[in-house]
């Protein structure tokens, strides 16, 4: 069995895969290029004083059904906070679709297309967990639930293509399932956003979707604890360029080294060999992200009240302008009207900003590496929504596309998933094997979001990684239950 495991990046897949070898008994460091930790999972005062805004993810729902994050009782570092609305997506005219926790309760909201809600959704919902299980793992394996998991396919082909059109009789319903797979960053409709979007709706009327108190640095606070508490180490500011030349141990004695980047850092060990780097180089991005964060007076004054109980808010219109506006970007465009994800912690996390006061936070889609700042875009489609709401502004962060690779070397081009979001680069991820995690090179793993099952705060690619590895060095299969028992 190996003794020590270094592990670059300390972004939920690296701190995962640390706590899981720290816990199996290994000697682990984590290295950090930055000054803190966290990756994706920091909050920060960017706008002003006193507003804490979420670097990159702010909402949760797949740490909350995360396998590992279970196994590893994250539930008693971080203080979760669930609504009642899971998300709220706006329309110009007539009131706002909602995704209650309460799927009965969307549903007759819904109106002439509560059936069709329940038909499509509900089946998903009521087995999350085998969803979980079937979502968080390479895809090419037979599924351990084949039923939720034909059920799930189904829905994706549907929904992924022209069918989709057709699944809804009114624009809000339509729009409320779009502004989900949305999220996909990726042309729509595609099997690749209806994956999403469909998971991500189930989770809504499951467990729902979380903000954790204080922000998301508080995730990474409570792995970090666990790394600690079993002997790890972590190290911040220690910036790796080049996997040649970096101490990390012996492979022939068994020592490993997981990487939580891109996984283009694989490029600069010259053992590498030449047919893996030529897969790795082929290895596709998608658009990035182009990030506003703001320090508000009061609440955002949405024009409907309703919006206003939803920490994520979708901005973008019907079901057939997110569509055009995602396409364009895919084009490599900016959109005049963009879709527009919004987060508003405030209105659930008190702790977010001083009182009385608020904090936003927003993106956009845009071209991959994109230099654009696209703030007055964005505020234009908010403002669409809750008119006012420039006047409410006391300050403005902003990052492009460009900004954030410079920020993050692990967010290439500003896309912030790891790669792009196709139903191909789901199963080729970033190489097409039935063990993504195990590199060529002896003890070297790859534990990123540019693994199975991708992005989202879940920890599970780290924790691939870290069972891949472990197995290897055992011999045999190594599952959540050898290593934390009946959790």
């Amino acid at each position: 069995m190996a003794a020590h495991a270094t592990i670059v990046g300390s972004g939920p897949n690296g701190l995962t895969a640390a706590a899981t070898l720290a816990r199996a008994g290994l000697h682990v460091r984590v290295l950090e290029a930055a000054e803190t930790i966290g990756g994706g999972l920091r909050t920060e005062a960017l706008a002003l004083p006193g507003f804490r805004h979420d670097v990159c993810s702010a909402v949760h729902p797949a740490a909350l059904t995360s396998p590992v994050f279970r196994a590893l009782g994250l539930d008693s570092g971080v203080s979760w906070l669930i609504p009642d609305a899971s998300y709220a997506h706006p329309l110009d005219d007539g009131p706002a679709a909602i995704a209650w926790r309460d799927i009965g309760r969307t549903a007759d909201d819904l109106g002439p297309d509560g059936r069709a809600w329940l038909a499509t959704i509900r089946p998903l919902a009521r087995h999350s967990d085998e969803l979980v299980t079937f979502t968080g793992d390479q895809l090419i394996r037979m599924p351990r639930h084949p039923l939720t998991a034909i059920r799930y396919g189904l829905r994706v082909l549907e929904q992924g293509t022209a069918l989709g059109a057709g699944s809804f009789r009114t624009p809000r319903a339509a729009a409320l399932l779009a502004g989900a797979m949305a999220h996909a960053n990726t042309w729509m409709p595609s099997l690749g956003s209806a994956a999403a979007g469909l998971l991500l709706t189930a989770q809504a009327h499951a467990g729902g979707w979380p903000v954790p108190r204080g922000g998301a640095h508080t995730i990474a606070d409570a792995l970090a604890a666990d790394i600690r508490a079993h002997g790890g180490v972590i190290e911040t500011g220690t910036r790796v360029t080049s996997l040649d030349g970096l101490d990390w141990g012996d492979p022939a004695a068994g020592d490993l080294l997981i990487l939580d980047t891109s996984p283009r850092l694989l490029l600069t060990d010259s053992a590498l060999p030449t047919r893996y780097a030529q897969a790795i180089r082929r290895y596709r991005y998608g658009p990035g992200v182009m990030k506003v964060d703001l320090a508000l007076d009061g609440p955002v004054p949405w024009r409907d009240p309703d919006v206003g109980q939803a920490p994520t808010v979708h901005l973008g219109g019907t079901r057939e302008e997110i569509i055009a506006a995602e396409r364009e970007v895919a084009r490599g465009r900016i959109p005049e009207s963009p879709y527009v994800l919004a987060v508003q912690p405030s209105v659930i996390d008190a702790t977010r900003a001083p009182a009385g006061k608020a904090v936003l936070w927003a993106y956009t889609h845009v071209p991959l590496g994109s230099p654009a700042d696209a703030t007055d875009t964005v505020l234009a489609q908010i403002e669409r929504f809750a008119p006012g709401v420039r006047d409410q502004v006391l300050a403005v962060h902003a990052a492009t596309a460009a900004t954030r690779e410079r920020a993050n070397p692990a967010e290439i081009g500003g896309d912030i998933s790891g790669g792009a979001f196709t139903m191909a680069q789901a199963i080729r991820r970033p190489v097409t094997s039935r063990h993504p995690w195990r590199t060529p090179l002896p003890g070297v793993y790859l534990g990123s979001a540019s693994t199975p099952p991708g992005p989202g705060v879940h920890g599970m690619s780290g924790w691939h990684a870290a069972r891949t590895a472990l197995s290897d060095a055992a011999g045999v299969p190594i599952t959540l239950d050898d290593l934390f028992g009946d959790h």
